[in-house]
């Protein structure tokens, strides 16, 4: 895994987070998305979201891969169960971050939260980002069945450029 390219996709979501959030007025981050049931700044929660859940995603990841690999099958197949309510959480989550999180603790929780990404992938070495296990495919698009480390860092960049798409703030 190419180390820099990781960082520099961290780096270019964080200022991408920081020209939408502070480049629309309110009511253009109060408008519907395209695609969703939020607002545009419910949907730039949501984005700051699939950052912020990856400390508990590469844990898994830390875990699960040194146990034998139907261990992870059998959790992400629960977890694959459990879809329904697990999308009503994650719209809800988003939907009261997006509502009550004033604009300024965004930026800071993002830019915090890149800053500790940074670090953390600093910290890995070749045989941790090479561990991986099985993911719930059926909870976000850009989950896969196997997933290392390496494709967990990747993860939430490919999430928020998705959503991108979905913001109409132009």
């Amino acid at each position: 895994m190419d180390k820099q390219a990781v960082h520099d996709e961290l780096d270019r979501a964080r200022r991408d987070f920081h020209e939408l959030l502070t480049g629309a007025g309110a009511a253009a981050l109060r408008a519907p998305s395209d695609g969703t049931r939020w607002t545009n700044r419910q949907l730039l929660f949501h984005m700051l979201l699939g950052y912020l859940i990856i400390r508990a995603l590469s844990n898994l990841v830390r875990l699960f891969g040194r146990l034998p690999d139907p261990v992870s099958r059998r959790y992400a197949q629960v977890l694959n169960a459990a879809t329904k309510p697990f999308d009503a959480v994650n719209f809800a989550g988003s939907w009261l971050g997006g509502t009550l999180l004033p604009q300024r603790w965004m930026l800071a929780l993002f830019d915090h939260t890149i800053a500790a990404l940074h670090r953390r992938l600093d910290r890995e070495t070749d045989t941790d980002l090479a561990r991986g296990m099985h993911y719930p495919t059926r909870w976000d698009p850009f989950f896969r069945d196997y997933m290392t480390l390496a494709d967990v860092y990747r993860f939430p960049t490919r999430h928020f450029d998705f959503h991108r798409r979905q913001l109409t703030l132009h």
